[in-house]
């Protein structure tokens, strides 16, 4: 707590005192924690706590080689959104992408692919032997409260010569603005009518019933020590955590367990999705494929299109380059899909168009 509270002052110091010298809320909290300090450069970011595991993976294994540091803090999307739309950090992280409202507050906002993921339906039902199976209309009965217990007519026809029990079900979800949230209500809201009428998709969303839990570490906290509870988590927090998941039914009428080929499948044909929207804000939910997973997303990192610092810009800038190429085994052990060709080619167009300085130089591509 000391160590926050002089880094508070340090910053209000800076700013008292015209230290700032201009310089950006990201920029007066780089120097409070030491600046670019002996040669190295100090990155600060912060939101989504879905892709938490491989960035902490890819920041760790990119600094044994490069003299870069990344605080990153996962403090969910919506937060990320929050923060680097106010300058106080370099870049955001979002699962969902930023609505027209929230690009009208800052005009331009790069939005990055760097990863895809599959939120998986993790439950807790120890004497389950095989995996459950689920599909839209049940999993918006689950959490619409229309459905409360395991045995119910809509699950158990799902399950043919399967036993459940007549347990309650309890959900659990998000408490904080999430990414997450936004995936799994989005496709609730694209296979089930009513789910869509009366809660829809978001961030954060009216929850009929069920335990809150902050962050995928909190949900799945929740769901491990609750039986009967069930909830929705990126897939490395449920293999991490130990946790059954359910095979969801796709588009395409098949069961499919989140697996990274699975994930991998949703974004085989993007191509003309992409052609449609150049800002790659899209969604990869429910898409067609017998092999797809129904809950399958990528995750964004933010950037604005002009950072005054030329160091800080080109730093993110090869640290993202190095995370789309040869970053691309970490993703894979840690149950993320690198992104396909298709997609990274026009993402690493748009990070080298983003410019730095004075002179808006393009970061260009190293």
């Amino acid at each position: 707590m000391k160590q926050v509270i002089c880094g508070v002052l340090a910053v209000a110091v800076l700013a008292a005192c015209g230290g700032g010298g201009g310089a950006s809320p990201a920029e007066m909290k780089r120097r409070a924690q030491g600046g670019h300090a002996g040669g190295t450069t100090t990155l600060i970011g912060a939101g989504a706590s879905f892709p938490r595991p491989v960035y902490d993976r890819w920041f760790a294994e990119y600094a044994k080689g490069h003299p870069v540091r990344v605080n990153y803090q996962p403090i969910g999307s919506g937060g990320g959104i929050r923060q680097v739309t106010e300058g106080t950090v370099d870049f955001g992280a979002s699962d969902a992408p930023m609505t027209d409202e929230e690009l009208a507050k800052a005009p331009g906002m790069v939005h990055l692919p760097t990863v895809m993921g599959a939120v998986t339906v993790a439950y807790n039902l120890p004497r389950m032997a095989q995996p459950l199976r689920l599909d839209g209309p049940a999993l918006a009965g689950i959490f619409g409260g229309r459905i409360t217990r395991w045995n119910d007519p809509a699950i158990a026809a799902l399950n043919p010569g399967v036993t459940l029990p007549a347990t309650d079900v309890i959900p659990v979800y998000r408490t904080d603005g999430s990414g997450t949230t936004y995936i799994f209500t989005e496709y609730l809201a694209a296979v089930s009518p009513e789910w869509k009428r009366a809660v829809g998709a978001g961030k954060s969303v009216r929850w009929p019933r069920g335990l809150g839990g902050k962050g995928n570490e909190g949900v799945t906290g929740q769901v491990k020590q609750t039986p009967g509870a069930v909830g929705y988590v990126e897939l490395a927090y449920a293999r991490e955590g130990g946790l059954a998941t359910a095979s969801l039914r796709n588009a395409a009428g098949q069961f499919v367990q989140p697996t990274v080929e699975a994930t991998a499948a949703a974004a085989e044909n993007l191509g003309p999705l992409i052609q449609q929207h150049p800002d790659l804000r899209l969604s990869l939910v429910n898409l067609p494929g017998a092999a797809t997973y129904p809950l399958a997303s990528w995750t964004y990192l933010l950037l604005p299109p002009h950072m005054e610092d030329c160091r800080t810009a080109r730093s993110i800038a090869a640290l993202m380059r190095w995370s789309l190429t040869e970053g691309g085994g970490y993703a894979r052990e840690l149950h993320y899909a690198p992104l396909p060709e298709a997609v990274r080619v026009p993402v690493l167009r748009k990070l080298a168009a983003v410019t730095c300085g004075a002179a808006r130089e393009p970061v260009g591509n190293g």
